[in-house]
């Protein structure tokens, strides 16, 4: 089985989630996503298409450490 190509990370104690693709095998950082809304754009910058209909598939996107789409510190 194969990883998902993103990656959304634990949220950091500030705030926020990095969020990361992968793309010919490394991973590149997108950035720090506040929200599902940063998580879409950040995506539709690395050239996905409909990223809003793929936050929530587990061939996709891997959400590590905490709740999927919550962003606070825990």
């Amino acid at each position: 089985m194969t990883s998902p190509p993103i990656v959304i990370f634990r949220p950091s104690p500030s705030g926020g989630r990095r969020v990361t693709v992968q793309r010919d095998g490394r991973f590149q950082i997108l950035g720090l996503a506040h929200s599902d809304h940063d998580v879409i754009v950040f995506l539709e910058g690395a050239g996905l298409d409909d990223p809003e209909h793929i936050l929530d598939s587990p061939e996709w996107v891997e959400w590590r450490g905490g709740r999927a789409h919550r962003y606070e510190a825990a």
